[in-house]
């Protein structure tokens, strides 16, 4: 059965902009990129599936629970116990998955954010983590490239933020930060029957530029001797920067249709980005 369920996790990270990124790199990190993704997803699941809140925060207690259980090989799933040994293999601070869990909760008891700032820990617990730990499973020469696993994680949340308003409003949820909706005069209303008007492209426009902010300050700590190492989230980058284009082109209309960047694009920027970094 558990055997099943993973197979699953693999088929929607197939289905996501991981899978491509992920292509390239050597069978053990694949492997082990994997079964973190998998992990991750699992608790991602739980927040967003049907029911109550508090069956929902004590379904994710208990993901947590089983976390630490793994930790002395003591869980009963091997998926967690799995992750154990990919975490003492490439030596992963346990501090990084007990912030994606508290990002994961804030999903079940916040539905707004009222500054940036706060908006910020939430990418960092849901985003950057991730990154830092695939940090480690890439492997780097300088220490400085956590800088950049950092940025690059909020560069795409806050991607994926602004290309989900509308899903995400439809759910009752809304990330964009309320200082932002006060400033360019847009209401919780008008976002919520989806009005698209000048007010909220501007607003729009000024979460984008605030997304390329962190995908420029990312680069910053990327050195030339770390780029072979991390294809992987180079192809990741372009991806999402490329979806980022894309809503811009379209004028940030993203209540018509979701925008997304197509499998053969992802192909060709695989491919780029491989070329233009192999060692």
């Amino acid at each position: 059965m558990e055997q099943l369920f993973i197979t699953d996790i693999v088929e929607k990270n197939k289905r996501s902009n991981f899978y491509y990124s992920f292509l390239l790199l050597p069978k053990p990190k694949r492997e082990a990129i994997n079964i973190v993704y998998a992990w991750c997803r699992v608790a991602d699941d739980i927040v967003d599936d049907e029911g109550s809140v508090s069956t929902k925060r004590l379904r994710l207690l208990l993901w947590a629970k089983e976390f630490e259980l793994g930790l002395a090989g003591n869980s009963r799933y091997q998926l967690v116990n799995k992750l154990s040994q990919i975490i003492n293999r490439f030596n992963i601070p346990l501090h990084h998955f007990h912030e994606l869990i508290k990002g994961m909760e804030m999903d079940l008891v916040k539905t707004r954010y009222e500054t940036f700032e706060d908006l910020k820990l939430y990418c960092y617990r849901v985003a950057s983590t991730v990154g830092l730990i695939c940090a480690e499973i890439f492997g780097y020469k300088h220490e400085e490239v956590k800088e950049y696993a950092e940025n690059l994680g909020i560069a795409l949340q806050l991607t994926n933020i602004i290309r989900d308003v509308a899903a995400d409003a439809k759910k009752g949820r809304i990330y964009l930060p309320q200082r932002d909706l006060d400033y360019f005069g847009f209401s919780e209303e008008e976002l919520f029957i989806g009005k698209y008007n000048i007010k909220f492209k501007r607003m729009m426009a000024f979460q984008a530029e605030r997304a390329r902010s962190y995908f420029s300050e990312a680069m910053n700590h990327l050195s030339v001797d770390d780029r072979p190492l991390f294809i992987a989230a180079l192809i990741m980058q372009e991806i999402y920067f490329r979806l980022l284009q894309d809503i811009e082109k379209a004028e940030y209309n993203i209540f018509s249709r979701r925008i997304k960047v197509s499998n053969t694009k992802k192909l060709l920027i695989t491919f780029r980005v491989w070329w233009n970094n192999r060692s």
